[in-house]
């Protein structure tokens, strides 16, 4: 049976990568480690906060790929611990922002056992382009 997809239609043109990120975003919906706020800071800011207590600043990294950003914790094992009751996981994650054009990743901290990633979006004023109609029978 073929999928029927809404952005497979004629008047939606250049939206093929939307399509990827829908499915991508349904995915990811379902991972709830760790979990995480995203706060409307101002009129062009934005602060994603991930509660990630016990990861130090080098147990984590934030990187910035195409329009995605990465945000890794691995935690290293202490094997020489012996555990009578382990009620907090070591574990390790991996969780994926889609930024949309023109967001920018300005900076990152450590606070409390939480991580701030902030972003900032740029405005850009709305420009109306007229465009010439000329008159011809040729396609070029």
């Amino acid at each position: 049976m073929t999928r029927i997809s809404p952005f497979s239609s004629p008047l939606l043109l250049g939206f093929d990568r939307l399509e990827e990120v829908v499915d991508r975003l349904t995915r990811s919906a379902a991972e709830g480690y760790p979990p995480y706020n995203v706060v409307h800071a101002a009129d062009d800011r934005l602060r994603i906060s991930l509660a990630v207590a016990g990861f130090t600043e080098d147990d984590l990294e934030v990187t910035v790929e195409r329009n995605e950003l990465h945000i890794k914790g691995r935690q290293a094992e202490d094997d020489s611990a012996v555990y009578l009751y382990r009620g907090i996981a070591a574990r390790q994650f991996h969780r994926t922002f889609l930024l949309a054009d023109g967001i920018e990743v300005t900076g990152a901290r450590l606070d409390a056992g939480l991580l701030h990633i902030d972003l900032t979006r740029p405005t850009t004023p709305e420009i109306v382009r007229t465009v010439a109609i000329k008159s011809g029978g040729g396609t070029g």
